[in-house]
């Protein structure tokens, strides 16, 4: 997933840096022998596939990151991507990959026997029929034509993400998973690439599963492009030939992706940023649709996904992109420099103490605190001390998940526990005061079913799901 998002952000900055690069991919040829197919329409399709396959990484590597035995040989991770016609925008479609599907007509790679359509998942057409028939399963279920296949494994996404030093996620709660492996607090983390598999795959944080698992994925997905995109990989030829080199070496792609497609697509996408993609999951009506020697499945929502795929084949753009605000010193808009935390602002009330003995900063920081929306009583006090040097947040631990949102405001304050307390939380500013840290409420990424735009899906750009 990483893999390809960086292949696509960095395939292109001349030819006389990218020839040659081609040569280190490793060829497939999914659309062999392919007819009846959907009708080619406007933009670039590609069917960006994520496998489960570990067998090169070795015993003692597979035990350190919690990845298990052997392969399922199947897809982890499926995504459907289009570039616009204009190659102003990206649109990134997750498939779940226990989509109830019949798998058409084919032979099966494993023992040759030939099969007509039959249910099943379809993360298994992979171990079936390999690309060819993940991609036929694929365009008969979306009617979207695929123009190119990229396809990465285990290893390749972990090197993709070491390659670019890291990717940082931001997660309002902290997030544990023992079974992948996964303990990152809140805040914003920097990942490596086993890190960032274990954030990618964990399925037992929530009771969300494979949806949140995906939601995920589309946040990691934006990052990866921010990182790509503001790093100054692009921009850089000896860079982004070290990081070309690199990548292109650890996808499967079609032979239709050469040279010249790269240096077109990296062309046109060098003015890409987080607000240039967007994101969005299948519909669904049942996530746990019961189907006889399979178990539980997803069920798409026909009509919804339809609508989906029919604004995707017609180049439409799926979510609402805000025009471009005003940006700050730092480059960064005002919504995205936002920390993003669990309560509102709003709901948290704050006595503001001045610890110090320099007038009026109680005053500033109820002022501060004020203006991003907390619930000051507008009226500080003088506290008891007068030569605080750290500032202090005093709350009731029953309060615990509202205070990490005032803490977010005052980067650096100091936490004391008061139990009995109450609701309303104290601030007792000390002399490291300067000013109070714009929050936003996180909201979480679209499920499968949302739809509050009135489309029959919700899609939501990348700048709403980046770090600040």
């Amino acid at each position: 997933m990483a893999t390809s998002a960086v292949v696509l952000a960095t395939s292109g900055v001349g030819n006389a840096l990218v020839s040659g690069l081609d040569d280190g991919v490793r060829r497939v040829d999914p659309f062999s022998g392919m007819t009846d197919r959907p009708n080619a329409a406007g933009g670039l399709n590609f069917l960006v596939v994520g496998v489960d396959q570990r067998d090169q990484l070795s015993k003692a590597t597979r035990q350190k990151y919690r990845l298990g035995g052997g392969s399922c040989d199947c897809t982890d991770t499926l995504m459907l991507v289009h570039l616009s016609e204009d190659r102003q925008r990206m649109s990134v479609v997750s498939i779940p990959r226990d989509s109830y599907v019949k798998l058409p007509d084919h032979r099966d790679d494993g023992t040759g026997k030939r099969h007509t359509a039959f249910p099943a998942k379809i993360n298994s057409a992979y171990a079936h029929g390999g690309p060819h028939l993940t991609v036929r399963a694929v365009e008969a279920m979306t009617k979207v034509h695929i123009d190119h296949y990229l396809e990465v494994d285990f290893g390749s996404f972990m090197k993709t993400v070491d390659t670019l030093g890291g990717v940082d996620v931001c997660t309002v709660r902290p997030l544990k998973d023992t079974y992948a492996g996964l303990d990152l607090p809140a805040g914003t983390s920097r990942l490596n690439g086993a890190q960032a598999l274990s954030y990618v795959r964990a399925r037992h944080l929530d009771g969300a599963s494979d949806f949140g698992r995906m939601q995920r994925q589309q946040r990691f997905l934006a990052s990866v492009i921010d990182k790509a995109t503001s790093s100054g990989v692009l921009m850089n030829p000896v860079k982004f030939n070290e990081v070309a080199k690199s990548l292109l070496k650890s996808v499967r792609a079609d032979r239709g992706f050469g040279t010249a497609e790269m240096v077109a697509l990296g062309e046109a996408m060098r003015e890409f940023t987080p607000a240039s993609s967007e994101f969005v999951s299948v519909p669904v009506a049942n996530g746990d649709y019961r189907v006889p020697a399979l178990g539980s499945t997803v069920k798409w929502d026909t009509a919804r996904a339809e609508r989906l795929f029919d604004a995707l084949r017609d180049d439409r753009p799926l979510a609402e992109h805000k025009k471009k605000e005003k940006k700050d010193r730092g480059g960064k808009d005002a919504a995205t420099r936002a920390v993003p935390v669990d309560i509102p602002p709003g709901s948290i009330r704050v006595q503001v103490e001045n610890g110090t003995a320099h007038a009026g900063l109680g005053h500033k920081a109820d002022t501060a605190l004020r203006e991003v929306g907390f619930s000051t009583t507008g009226i500080p006090r003088n506290a008891r001390e007068k030569d605080l040097e750290r500032t202090v947040i005093t709350y009731d631990p029953r309060w615990n998940r509202s205070v990490r949102t005032l803490a977010a405001a005052l980067p650096g304050a100091e936490l004391e526990q008061e139990k009995g307390r109450g609701p309303s939380m104290k601030v007792t500013v000390g002399t490291d005061f300067r000013a109070a840290r714009a929050v936003r409420v996180a909201e979480p990424l679209p499920t499968a079913g949302t739809d509050k735009s009135g489309k029959g899906f919700q899609a939501v750009t990348g700048d709403e799901v980046t770090c600040g």
